[in-house]
Parts: structure tokens; sequence; C-alpha cells
């Protein structure tokens, strides 16, 4: 049996599922609100040259998804001015963002894939997938939005 469903939960693990459970929506809308203040903002930047985050009307699938959804998610990726080095740099100037590969939870998580994820590829096999040099991830968490903000606009300072 345990080959074909896996192992059972022990009473604590299940009693942390349920706790966890009881607070996912308001967890969820609050990571929501978030993203859609920061992609607003993320937006108007000068040295963001676009953003992709499908609660913008600027997205291509915007209308569709107001008809479908209640809410946009809180994943953002954007192009920062500069390429690969800007990327990098951008990453190793924030402060409140978790510098991952597994995008989700409570916290604020962002990656710059062609640093990281897709490291491994060439520059022209990242770019034929979608992958340029200045992408970079943003899986925004529950934190304070202004504090957000403000650690990405200081690491955007630091990008030429």
């Amino acid at each position: 049996l345990m080959v074909n469903t896996g192992c059972n939960m022990d009473p604590h693990q299940a009693y942390l599922v349920l706790r966890g459970l009881k607070t996912l929506g308001v967890r969820v809308e609050r990571a929501q609100a978030n993203a859609q203040k920061i992609a607003h903002w993320l937006e108007a930047h000068p040295k963001v040259e676009w953003v992709r985050y499908i609660g913008l009307p600027s997205h291509p699938q915007h209308e569709l998804a107001k008809a479908q959804m209640d809410g946009f998610g809180s994943m953002i990726a954007f192009e920062v001015s500069g390429g690969f080095e800007a990327g990098k740099k951008l990453m190793n100037h924030v402060g409140l963002a978790t510098l991952a590969v597994s995008l989700g939870g409570v916290e604020t998580l962002i990656e710059h894939p062609a640093s990281m994820t897709h490291a491994s590829m060439s520059r022209e096999a990242r770019e034929e997938a979608g992958f340029t040099d200045g992408l970079v991830r943003y899986a925004v968490g529950i934190e304070d939005v202004d504090d957000l903000i403000e650690d990405l606009e200081q690491a955007l300072a630091s990008v030429s």
C-alpha cells in the first residue's frame, strides 16, 4: 500500500496541515494584493523594461484571467535593464527576498534564471526558451508590501 500511496502522516503532521489550511485563504489574498501593488510599481520603474503579471492590464491574457480567476496569483516576472550583469547585481542587493529556485510560500523569493536555474544552458538556448539575460522571477510573499518595494528600490538603485 505504501508503494502506491506513500506514507501516512503522523498526528502532528496532520495537525500542521490542518492548521495551515485554515489560514491559506488569508495568506493567498495578502500575497496577491502585494503582488498587484509591486507589479504596478515595477511597471513604472525606469530600470525595468517589462513586467509580466497577469493582474496588469498590459498583460496579453489579462481580460481572460479576469473572466476566469478570482485573483491573479503572486508570481511576477520582469526584465531588468542591463541584461545578465544587471540581473545578477539586483540579486546580490535584495535584502528581504530570499534567493531561491523553488518559488512559493509565505516569504518572498527571488530568482535570476540566467545565473541560477538555467545557468547551464547557453545564452542562445535560454533566449530561444524565453529566458532573457535580465529576467527576474519574483514570488511575492505576505511581508509588508512597502518594505518589499523599498527593498526592490534599493536593489534596483545598484543597477547601472
